[in-house]
């Protein structure tokens, strides 16, 4: 359900209205159904699930419904002020931990969930809680023990694949190397083809302005990408590249994905070209994960302002993904 205090039990609150979704899979929801029935409320929606306690037998016996939450919540988190918060952090993290135990578990445990679609968190709510995880991203992969992993964002008109995801700026320099950025490459053709894409085109950006100019503006291209790329195109991969990063968005229609070498270079784009549509898939692990493409959003929280538009492609995309016998095999269709 994300931070309680944010917009995440209002756009769950509103994707669960979405027959069309809600009949194709079950829906189990980690969060407090308390928190969730008020967003209801403010917005004039129907409950349209049943409740059950998080710590109770019938959780694990998951109890037939086609939408049901698992209430899990601590006192005075109704009253929260939409802002980051201790509390916000403690149960928010908690249920995305539940949520990611039942995903890892056997396809014969009762409590097994295919895929994971979560709602905004906060980060500096996760600060305040004590935990260090610089967001979901890297607590999934963490969790799931995935040797490489990365952000990549999917709508209609752009796909994204970044090669470092929650790094301060400065620090991109440091962090950067020939194999992050030839991982994101090969990630980034896995998962085109997980989309459909036989033969996915690749571009690749530079990391300097021009990028970097033949060496005039910086030497990670020369030092770092055009290796990463190279090694690729020895192994079959249509990859091409690096592009200066202001140029090639604006022709998204001459390759399937593009892979970003930092957060904002990739994001800026996507969020200019698909606002309110485009999904964050964590893309290298072996459970599926999706996540609407913005934050939580306090501003608007204490409102009925907030659109569901991106979770409900979320949803949708957890829901192909997780019913698509190329993706993972053992994987069906319970979300």
């Amino acid at each position: 359900m994300g931070d309680p205090a944010g917009i995440g039990p209002q756009i769950v609150a509103k994707a669960l209205q979405n027959t069309a979704l809600t009949k194709k899979a079950r829906f189990v929801i980690y969060g407090a159904n308390e928190s969730l029935t008020l967003a209801a409320d403010a917005c004039k929606l129907q409950t349209r699930w049943d409740r059950v306690d998080a710590n109770s037998a019938r959780a694990s016996q998951r109890i037939h419904s086609n939408i049901l939450v698992l209430d899990d919540s601590e006192e005075g988190l109704p009253l929260l002020k939409h802002k980051p918060s201790k509390l916000g952090g403690i149960v928010s993290k908690r249920w995305v931990e539940q949520a990611i135990t039942d995903a890892l578990l056997p396809s014969s445990n009762p409590r097994k969930i295919d895929a994971i679609v979560t709602a905004p968190i906060c980060k500096e709510s996760w600060a305040l809680a004590g935990y260090k995880w610089p967001g979901h991203t890297e607590l999934f992969a963490s969790r799931t023990k995935a040797k490489r992993h990365a952000m990549m964002f999917v709508s209609e008109k752009l796909r994204v694949v970044l090669a470092t995801c929650h790094i301060p700026l400065m620090d991109i320099r440091n962090v950067l190397t020939i194999g992050k950025v030839h991982d994101a490459i090969d990630i980034a053709a896995e998962s085109c083809k997980q989309l459909g894409i036989k033969n996915p085109r690749i571009a690749v950006t530079g990391l300097n302005p021009h990028a970097g100019e033949n060496g005039l503006l910086g030497d990670e291209e020369t030092r770092l990408i055009i290796p990463a790329i190279k090694v690729a195109q020895n192994n079959g991969l249509n990859v091409s590249g690096p592009f200066p990063a202001d140029t090639i968005f604006r022709d998204t229609s001459s390759f399937d994905v593009i892979v970003a070498m930092y957060h904002d270079q990739g994001l800026l784009p996507v969020k200019l070209l698909s606002p309110q549509s485009a999904v964050n898939w964590t893309v290298g692990i072996p459970i599926i994960r999706t996540s609407p493409d913005h934050g939580t959003a306090f501003d608007i929280a204490s409102t009925d302002k907030a659109d569901a538009t991106s979770l409900n492609h979320a949803i949708t995309l957890a829901y192909r993904l997780a019913t698509t016998p190329s993706h993972r095999p053992m994987l069906k269709s319970h979300l």
